[in-house]
This record gives C-alpha cells, structure tokens and sequence, in this order.
C-alpha cells in the first residue's frame, strides 16, 4: 500500500518527468518545436527546427529528467520496487505531461536516462550500443528507438535485474505505443532516414 510519502515522491517523479525540455530550449532559440516539422518535442525534431546546439541541449535535459528521478530514490532508500515505480512514473511523465496537455515526446531519451540510474554500467550502455548500431545502419532513428526498446527486457533479463524485468516490459511497450506512427511508415517504406527528405520522422 502507499503510503502518502511514496505518493509524493511518485508525483515529484512524474513532474520532472513531464518537464517538456524541448518546448524550453525551442523557447530559448526562438521556436516552438510543437509546430514545426513533425510537431514533436524530443531531440530529433528540434535539432531540425533549431540546430545541433538545442539538440544537445534537449537531450542532456531529457536524459537528466529520467536520472534525477532514480538517484533521488536512491538517495532516499527507496525499495528496487520503489524505483520501478518512480521509473515509470517519470516515463509517463515524459510521454504524457501535465504541463502539454497529457502529451508529450516518444520517451526515448528519459528511458535511457532511467536506465542510466538503475543499471549504469550493464543495461545503459548496452541499449545505447544498440541504438548507435541500428542508427549507423538504417539511419533511421525511429527504427533504432524502437530497436532498443523491443531490445530492453532481453538485456535486463541478460543483465540478471529481474527485479525490474516488469518495468523493462512496460517502458519497451509504452515506447513502442508512442511509435506507432513510425511503425505505420517503417512499413510502408515512408519513414525518411536521418538527413533525408520527405515528411520528417517522429522520433
């Protein structure tokens, strides 16, 4: 049962995971990513509407807003169910922002962000070479985002963390949901690659 502490920290968690960091750079560099190219808010629609500089930007803030999360419930001593509950409270977060209007970006850097908290040195690294590796294939990176999720409960079960295997399960399934419109194009041959032309990916 929770108690009203660990609906606090649930709640903060989900609020730092809501903080929509790519709306807040946009803001910065004189745009709103929300109605340019494919109206989404995460790193790769804003670094075509506003360049490497808020890129980067967007995707050290969307990957801190997943860590914080995890390393205040460390530091708090947190339960490891505890954690997988802050995890996905701050990917909904991310996916679903109060502050947007309960919408949000596909999750992507805040997923890595979590992992980076809870398993830095096995599970992180891991999904970020498989990322790298599709990405430097396909080019597409809707395809190595959804890639890596599809990849994440192999490697947490790999990784022996079965006490978050069920966490693995609904952040790779919730990820995968907010892609759905790139799968709907990955299919059709429709999703343009990284530096293309064509309608811009939504990744």
């Amino acid at each position: 049962m929770l108690t009203l502490a660990s609906l606090v920290v649930l709640i903060a968690a989900y609020l730092i995971g809501s903080i929509p960091v790519g709306v807040l750079v946009g803001k910065i560099f004189g745009f709103d990513p929300r109605t340019v190219g494919s109206h989404n808010i995460g790193v790769t629609n804003v670094a075509r509407a506003g360049g490497r500089t808020a890129a980067i930007l967007t995707l050290v803030g969307d990957i801190l807003k997943g860590w914080i999360p995890i390393l205040a419930g460390y530091g708090l001593g947190v339960s490891q169910g505890g954690l997988a509950l802050i995890a996905l409270a701050t990917l909904i977060g991310a996916i679903y922002s109060v502050f947007l209007g309960f919408s949000g970006g596909r999750g992507v850097a805040a997923a890595f962000g979590i992992w980076l908290g809870l398993a830095p040195m096995s599970v992180a690294p891991i999904l970020l070479l498989v990322f790298l590796i599709v990405l430097a294939i396909s080019r597409i990176v809707s395809l190595a985002s959804i890639s890596a999720a599809i990849a994440l409960p192999i490697v947490v079960a790999l990784c022996s963390y079965e006490q978050f295997f069920l966490l693995s399960l609904a952040m790779a399934a919730l990820v995968v949901w907010r892609h759905r419109e790139n799968i709907g194009r990955l299919a059709s041959g429709s999703e343009p690659a990284l530096g293309g032309r064509g309608r811009p990916s939504a990744a």
